[in-house]
């Protein structure tokens, strides 16, 4: 059975993917922008719940080649993610169209440093960088051979089921090497077709859409679309993901 994480950027949606079923919740803030690491206090939450946790190490919004200073705080972060308890860390880097493989091995490096710090080997995840690569089924190989766990993809698509094809493919190019998560537009009705697949882990957010009706907060530029995780639609996800 496919392994269910669902991503969420608050504690209502960390109990939300508790109490819907989910393996695993995967911290992050700022769902609206695809997920940037999670604040300390979130964390910490997290931390203290039974529900293993990945969090997602992104310093901030946009593309994955990162400067110098952006990759220390990247690692502060790897450090301060291990020492709290978490379970795992997801994160990704590109260099001119492809994986950054010099920057993606130092990190996992320091991944491996700090878990043997705590007593505790962290699971890593290669986030959906792998996407926006020249040539994603290649990048299977790379992720495997630094020594990822899984890969989060959709496909090089928008979504997972409009990437189903090359999801195929770059499945078939993992074998046993790496897992391979799919993840973006996942639903309980679309679900089953990426299961055919032989997809290992199913990601998603199971979130609508919040609208803010307080309009000073719109006026003085507080409210943006933001996203919450709901209950019903992980609780959905999770009986599509049983009745396979």
């Amino acid at each position: 059975m496919a392994i269910l994480e669902i991503c969420v950027d608050c504690a209502a949606g960390l109990e939300a993917a508790r109490a819907g079923g989910a393996d695993r919740a995967e911290l992050c803030s700022a769902l609206e922008l695809g997920g940037l690491t999670p604040s300390p206090g979130l964390i910490a939450l997290a931390a203290r719940q039974p529900l293993p946790c990945h969090a997602m190490i992104r310093p901030r919004a946009g593309g994955f080649a990162y400067t110098a200073a952006e990759i220390a705080q990247m690692e502060g972060d790897i450090a301060a993610i291990a020492a709290a308890g978490l379970t795992g860390v997801a994160f990704g880097a590109t260099r001119d169209g492809a994986l950054d493989g010099d920057l993606l091995a130092r990190l996992l490096a320091h991944v491996a440093a700090v878990g043997e710090g705590v007593g505790r080997r962290l699971s890593t995840t290669l986030h959906r960088a792998i996407d926006t690569v020249a040539d994603p089924v290649a990048a299977i190989d790379v992720a495997a051979a630094l020594g990822f766990g899984r890969v989060l993809t959709s496909g090089g698509a928008p979504t997972a089921p409009a990437g189903r094809k090359m999801l195929r493919a770059m499945r078939e190019r993992a074998g046993k090497a790496i897992r391979v998560m799919a993840g973006s537009g996942v639903t309980a009705e679309n679900v089953g077709d990426l299961l055919a697949l032989g997809i290992d882990e199913i990601h998603a957010s199971c979130s609508v859409c919040v609208p803010e009706d307080d309009r000073a907060l719109a006026d003085l530029g507080f409210a943006h679309p933001r996203r919450a995780t709901e209950v019903e639609r992980v609780r959905a996800l999770r009986r599509a993901l049983d009745h396979r």
